[in-house]
């Protein structure tokens, strides 16, 4: 005999959505104002030509992802103080322990399967009159750099902010939506808010695909590491064909 499905009260589903709509336009709303503040700072402070060099947009992207973090990790907490699932352990961000083996052998697979969910997921976009599968992605350095400025790109675009991303997404907003919805939605809302803060359709379901993948790694390994490695791997193939093959 089937057992019968436990219904959810229907005021309970509402709050669930109310709460993960507030986490995910807080993370964007961090971000953007983080991204203007910083901005502004360093205009006011070393003027527009600091964004031409390479070295100075790594370290105002270093700024932007530092504060992002912090506020979401600390400042957030004690903003909403009643909601005790909001305070951040090493664990709850998935940062546990250190980067294993198992982590090292599963970021390729999901880069294959990312790449392939991407695929059909822009073969279906097709359909649609606005989006551009072919669009140019906006990236904030010049693809001539060479030397060290590739070197300092190559960091900032390869190693930086697949760390910084996947601490403040995979992390910090799908593990707190994680302790309140099932994953399913918490794997859907944290990657349409990743896709989101791209800014671009081609690049979001682009990424969308890989945050899909990077949240069931997380839900496999426990931790962000496999999910770390994977966005790394992409994002330095991604700087080859752009800065290198020139695609």
């Amino acid at each position: 005999m089937k057992k019968a499905r436990k219904l959810v009260p229907k005021k309970r589903w509402w709050k669930l959505a109310s709460l993960a709509l507030l986490l995910s336009v807080w993370v964007f709303a961090v971000i953007v104002a983080m991204e203007f503040l910083t901005s502004l700072a360093f205009v006011l402070i070393l003027g527009k030509e600091t964004f031409s060099t390479p070295l100075w947009t790594t370290i105002y992207t270093s700024v932007l992802y530092i504060l992002s973090c912090l506020i979401l990790i600390f400042v957030t907490p004690k903003i909403a103080r009643k909601w005790g699932f909001l305070k951040s352990t090493r664990k709850s961000l998935g940062l546990e322990g250190l980067p294993t083996w198992t982590d090292a052998g599963l970021a390729p697979v999901g880069l294959i399967v990312s790449i392939a969910l991407a695929a059909v997921l822009i073969f279906i976009f097709k359909v649609f009159p606005w989006f551009d599968a072919e669009q140019s992605q906006n990236v904030v350095y010049s693809l001539s750099v060479v030397g060290i400025d590739r070197a300092i790109a190559f960091f900032a675009l390869a190693v930086l902010a697949p760390i910084a991303e996947e601490i403040i997404f995979r992390g910090w907003l799908y593990g707190k939506l994680r302790v309140k919805l099932p994953m399913p939605a918490s794997i859907i809302i944290t990657s349409l808010v990743f896709g989101i803060i791209h800014m671009q359709w081609n690049v979001g379901v682009n990424v969308f695909a890989m945050s899909v993948v990077a949240c069931c790694l997380r839900e496999l390994t426990g931790t962000i590491y496999a999910g770390i490695i994977l966005h790394m791997l992409k994002n330095g193939l991604a700087f080859f064909l752009l800065f290198v093959v020139g695609v």
